[in-house]
């Protein structure tokens, strides 16, 4: 399976980049961009890794706490014709859950073009396609909270005086996520409305981004009941930090109804009383040899009915700290506590700490890639086992409230 899997995804790399180089002008040559994390690792003896978060949004600090192989590979062609800049790009992933010896799986994660330059709007930037957009993320976390990615068309770059301007609309037609637990012929298309201004200048060295979403379940048939409408609003301010050689990040997010926080669907058919938000803040620094990021998150999360969801409010708290002992090893430390209220359930609780010596290519927290060798030791409480069903948090089914694991891991980003 795995054989055919990666096989399959070479294939597909090879096509793909033969076709783009075809197709492009022979002075121009292919961009290449990507990540991807691997490596071993253990919990105890006959048992299968685990990995410690209790399913919140930032709960899961990803140091010597992931349990998949996983990776992105990009391949971009950039030219001018007749005045018109545009780029045409794609990228697949390959994963695996584990270690690669069971299943794994690929998938397109980008297919787009885009292009400025055009006679009628010379200064805006024009796409179709499939594509990563309007991306922002905590990195400890793996989390984006702002993510509006997907299949559409749009426009951005627009001036308009105090920012920039960007529109976009998208649809989903196979139904992943959204009510559907099988690809094909969807029972619950949705379709979704974004616009992001941003770049604008609110003090020195601080910039603000807002970001609009109005969402709508296109659907009312027996198999998937009726969609349902959401809006959402954040806000995210940008606070230059040179003294620190970082910067601080704070997001005010609201979403009702089928739209999530991030500015991309929510749950296609959430009751429009349905009401989430969260503000986040989240610091990154480089001093000297002492690197790191760090973030405190609040949020609260509505009863939805119809999908029997309690509501819910959520606490993470936590962060990774680098030290460079020469140009290429760094003492990597993270911890963060978690926690999960439930309404009218005892509040799960969640801490794990990691310690990671690394190799890296230069003494950065941002510094890829990263050789790491790590330990890590989690513990949570009985209720975090009890809301993570029949097999504990872990998956194991032992019934611990603690738990080691170790290992070994790669992380690079080109």
């Amino acid at each position: 399976m795995i054989h055919s899997c990666v096989s399959r995804t070479v294939r597909m790399g090879v096509a793909v980049g033969s076709v783009l180089a075809m197709a492009a002008p022979a002075a121009h040559a292919l961009d290449f961009d990507g990540y991807f994390r691997a490596g071993p690792g253990a919990t105890s003896k006959n048992a299968s890794r685990a990995c410690y978060n209790l399913g919140i949004d930032g709960g899961h600090y990803r140091l010597g706490n992931e349990c998949d192989l996983y990776g992105e590979f990009g391949l971009a062609q950039s030219t001018t014709v007749d005045g018109v800049q545009y780029k045409a790009k794609v990228m697949f992933n390959q994963g695996s859950s584990g270690t690669d010896t069971g299943s794994s799986y690929t998938s397109m994660e980008q297919l787009y073009v885009e292009g400025k330059g055009f006679d009628i709007a010379p200064n805006t930037n024009f796409w179709v396609g499939k594509r990563f957009y309007g991306r922002n993320d905590i990195h400890i976390l793996d989390t984006q909270f702002v993510d509006m990615s997907g299949v559409g068309a749009g426009a951005d770059q627009m001036d308009v005086g105090i920012g920039k301007l960007g529109v976009a609309y998208f649809t989903s037609d196979s139904g992943k996520g959204l009510g559907d637990s099988a690809a094909g012929t969807s029972t619950a298309p949705a379709a979704r409305f974004n616009a992001d201004l941003a770049d604008i200048q609110m003090n020195p060295g601080g910039t603000l981004r807002v970001t609009g979403t109005y969402t709508k379940g296109r659907y009312d048939n027996a198999t998937s009941g009726k969609g349902t409408s959401g809006v959402g609003l954040g806000l995210q301010h940008v606070q230059a930090l040179a003294a620190l050689g970082g910067a601080n990040t704070l997001w005010l997010q609201y979403a009702n109804g089928s739209a999530g926080m991030n500015g991309n669907f929510g749950t296609a058919n959430a009751p429009t009383g349905t009401k989430q938000a969260r503000i986040v803040e989240s610091i990154t620094w480089q001093v000297g040899p002492l690197g790191g990021q760090a973030v405190a998150l609040y949020g609260k999360h509505g009863q939805d009915d119809v999908n029997s969801l309690v509501a819910y409010k959520e606490v993470s708290v936590g962060g990774r700290v680098s030290y460079a002992l020469s140009k290429n090893f760094k003492l990597v430390g993270e911890a963060g506590h978690m926690e999960k209220r439930p309404d009218g359930s005892p509040t799960q609780k969640l801490d794990k700490i990691t310690f990671a010596p690394t190799l890296s290519t230069g003494p950065d927290f941002w510094n890829r890639p990263e050789l790491r060798l790590y330990v890590t030791h989690a513990k949570w409480n009985d209720a975090a086992n009890a809301g993570a069903g029949v097999d504990g948090l872990t998956g194991l089914a032992d019934g611990k409230t603690s738990g080691n694991s170790y290992g070994a891991q790669v992380e690079v980003w080109f």
